[in-house]
């Protein structure tokens, strides 16, 4: 070979080995998860080919802030929040940019230019403005990260289209044939269970078609249960010696038994013959409440059975349409014949399938769909089916409420742990199982172009059809949600896709090793100078008249607020020892030296702080506030014109103050007060009376899943659609008084959640009355997953 072909040989075997290598590993990965291997593969070559600088790749992947940024200008405050600004600054002192002049500059000079791309749907695809038109496509990566994160996930699919091919992201279906060639009896299988994928029938038929069959004792498939170990075992050790196919399915309701399984199999390697072969499956972790991207890394599978598998996880589509045309062939058209009111039954049973779409497919939208995952199964569906035929035998009317109540409260209810996704899940119910459903009802609650067809002029293959045919394109309103729920779960799902990737590439630097901790010095010294010094308690107590409420709390968040800066002060001091060789550098120094280095709240500050999901530099910020206002109130001793309850620890125990101190003033007992707010037309402090006619005005809410629309003159306002792309607007400043429980009226009111961060969960605080249009109704906003927030995690 000449060097000319050598060279080329060796580049078409790199490319080769590369392909093969992740074919494998994609086969065992989630959807989920398969544009971030792509993307971290992608990256990896990159840089080993120089195409892009380790120090670029850090800025991408970090997106790290400028501290000392200005101001955001006036003109681009409406397109670029205050981190956004510090981290434009930060990506400006790239080189690739700096040739195309001062990024921030420019944004401000052509601010229309940029607010245009800015507002573009598909802003990877759009041109930049004049100055930046030439950005690779690596460099626009930066900016998308920074000012659309919802299209990252498009932009890096197309990015790794351009740079390693269409093989990368188009994956082919799964063969059973193709993977059976790469196995050996060494190497069982491992099937990852998902609803609507039964790798059953395709083990069987292969089996089948190399003479193996249950009949004549070649192929033994076990459905794991209890008293099934010893068959397995039997089966195992029989199979190895004669070349028999095991299938074990269902492993993972055998926990206890798994470490004899890893141990049988270690033995039978040693005897099996070649034609011997072992197939398992088994569902991924699901806990309720547990993401799916930590729970599929969660120890149920112990790890050597794993390691010498062949993993596959062959997805089922989990789109709308998929979810509901799964359900529905789970019943069987001998079901409908069964029942006494087939026109009913065929009705109320594809409204049941709809409701089994919408519950698997309203997950995907993070903490405003449900805030945990819950695990929702094909078994809720069809007991619920079998519920529904009794029922309707069983009565002569259709008993609507009491479906319902069976639907929404134990069968799929029993999964539900939390109050409002319990809400939302019976919200869809009184949508559907309605008796407008008998007449050609909108079946998707926020669009009127899926119908319920006519159950008396169809059967079940044109039920079937009708999904075919008639299911309209997916979108946020098929679910009752706002377009910005999209938004939000695209923007989650490409800041995921970079926290995976500096996970996995040691923080963005390539490399692990623990880092240089003595990169984080400039960031120790910027945070010492701005650390707020403690509040002086014994020099407050000693102002102290009387103890109120209001100068409880005061003191109780005082107080917290102590711990909190002293642990902040005590790790920077003992991190900035441990640099300069005076201390011995411990696991935590490291862990907060890395958390410095990465815009990221260290944990041991998170343990004595409050709930929040700001990154660093937003998250000092705004403990800067927080300390200011209790220096303010403290100082006074007395209210503030205006408070920021999100600035507490405890909001919910301000709230209790409130009503604390209208149950002595009106010699009620506390329990029978509660929360009434009246949201005010005025968002700035100046704008307010001196003293509210009764209560505490308050402010900063956001608004997650809905918009506010102010009153006129002395009127309070409405809750509305948002605007696009406004995920989060700040609400104005509220007026939150106490009255007595008896005296509450929800008339035109929208009984809102209020919670701390997006997370929603753990985090709420307490519901609130929220005024809604003369003709608006309180479904339509459950199930936007409306709800206040008391921290906007992006700013």
């Amino acid at each position: 070979l000449t060097g000319k072909e050598l060279t080329q040989r060796v580049v078409k075997l790199s490319e080769t080995i590369t392909m093969f290598g992740f074919n494998y590993t994609r086969r065992g990965l989630f959807d989920t998860h398969k544009l971030t291997v792509a993307s971290l593969l992608m990256f990896r070559l990159l840089q080993r080919q120089g195409k892009i600088d380790k120090d670029e790749m850090r800025m991408l992947v970090m997106a790290p802030v400028d501290p000392n940024a200005p101001p955001v200008p006036d003109n681009v405050r409406d397109i670029v929040t205050d981190m956004m600004w510090s981290q434009l600054r930060s990506v400006e002192n790239v080189e690739a940019f700096k040739k195309c002049g001062s990024l921030t500059s420019n944004m401000e000079s052509d601010s229309l230019g940029w607010k245009r791309w800015y507002a573009a749907e598909k802003a990877e695809a759009e041109d930049l403005p004049r100055s930046f038109r030439d950005l690779s496509s690596f460099h626009r990566l930066m900016l998308l990260r920074i000012m659309r994160p919802d299209r990252l996930g498009s932009a890096l699919t197309e990015f790794v289209h351009q740079e390693l091919g269409t093989d990368y992201i188009d994956q082919p279906p799964f063969d059973m044939e193709e993977t059976y060639a790469e196995s050996s009896n060494l190497s069982p299988f491992f099937f990852v269970l998902f609803p609507g994928s039964d790798p059953t029938p395709m083990i069987e038929s292969l089996a089948k078609k190399l003479g193996k069959t249950s009949a004549n004792g070649g192929f033994v498939n076990i459905s794991m249960g209890q008293g099934q170990e010893d068959v397995a075992i039997t089966a195992l050790k029989t199979g190895a010696e004669v070349g028999n196919w095991v299938y074990l399915a269902n492993i993972h309701l055998m926990q206890a038994w798994l470490k004899d399984l890893e141990r049988c199999l270690e033995i039978v390697d040693e005897t099996s013959v070649p034609e011997f072969r072992v197939f398992l499956s088994s569902e991924p972790p699901s806990a309720s409440g547990v993401a799916p991207e930590v729970a599929c890394m969660l120890e149920t599978i112990p790890e050597p059975i794993l390691q010498k598998c062949i993993k596959v996880s062959d997805e089922a589509p989990q789109d709308l349409k998929s979810n509901l045309r799964r359900a529905y062939s789970k019943f069987s058209p001998d079901l409908i014949d069964e029942c006494a009111k087939p026109k009913e039954f065929k009705a109320c049973l594809f409204a049941l399938c709809f409701f089994h779409a919408l519950v698997l497919g309203r997950r995907r939208f993070g903490p405003q769909g449900y805030s945990r995952n819950y695990p929702f199964n094909d078994g809720d569906l069809t007991i619920s089916g079998s519920v529904l035929k009794n029922y309707l035998n069983a009565y002569e009317n259709v008993p609507w409420p009491d479906l319902r109540y069976m639907f929404g409260d134990i069968m799929y209810g029993g999964h539900i742990t939390d109050p409002w996704d319990r809400r939302c899940t019976n919200a869809y119910l009184q949508h559907l199982i309605v008796p407008d459903l008998l007449a050609n009802m909108n079946l998707a609650p926020g669009s009127s172009v899926f119908k319920s067809p006519d159950a008396s002029k169809l059967g079940y293959a044109q039920y079937q059809k009708y999904i075919e045919e008639k299911f309209p394109g997916e979108a946020p309103q098929m679910f009752g949600l706002h377009s910005n729920a999209e938004i939000g779960y695209l923007t989650n799902q490409g800041n995921s896709i970079f926290g995976a990737v500096a996970k996995l590439s040691g923080g963005g630097g390539g490399g692990g090793g623990g880092g240089d901790i003595g990169a984080s010095t400039a960031m120790i010294t910027n945070l010492l100078a701005t650390l707020p010094l403690e509040l002086d308690m014994f020099e407050i107590r000693g102002r102290i008249d009387g103890l109120t409420p209001y100068v409880i709390v005061s003191l109780q968040e005082s107080e917290r607020m102590n711990v909190l800066l002293a642990e902040i002060k005590r790790s920077l001091l003992e991190l900035e020892l441990g640099i300069s060789g005076a201390l011995n550098v411990t696991d935590m120094m490291e862990a907060l030296a890395e958390d410095l280095q990465t815009n990221k709240v260290n944990a041991g500050w998170e343990k004595r702080a409050y709930p929040s999901l700001k990154p660093l530099s937003n998250w000092f910020a705004d403990l800067i506030l927080r300390v200011a206002q209790l220096k303010e109130w403290t100082d006074a001793l007395s209210l503030l014109k205006s408070l920021w309850v999100a600035g507490f620890f405890n909001p919910m125990s301000f709230l209790t103050a409130v009503m604390q101190v209208n149950a002595r003033a009106t010699m009620q007992p506390l329990d029978f007060q509660v929360v009434r707010i009246f949201v005010t037309n005025a968002r700035e402090t100046k704008d307010l009376p001196d003293v509210p006619a009764q209560g505490v005005y308050i402010h900063g809410f956001f608004m997650e899943g809905a918009g506010w629309e102010e009153g006129k003159g002395d009127e309070e306002g409405y809750i509305t659609d948002s605007k696009i792309k406004d995920l989060h607007p700040e609400m104005p400043i509220i007026n939150a008084f106490a009255i007595l429980d008896s005296e509450m009226s929800w008339e035109n009111m929208y009984n809102c959640p209020i919670f701390v961060t997006a997370v929603r969960g753990a985090t709420f605080v307490l519901a609130v009355n929220v005024r809604m249009d003369a003709d608006d109704f309180e479904l339509r906003w459950i199930l936007a997953g409306a709800a206040f927030l008391l921290s906007d995690d992006s700013a």
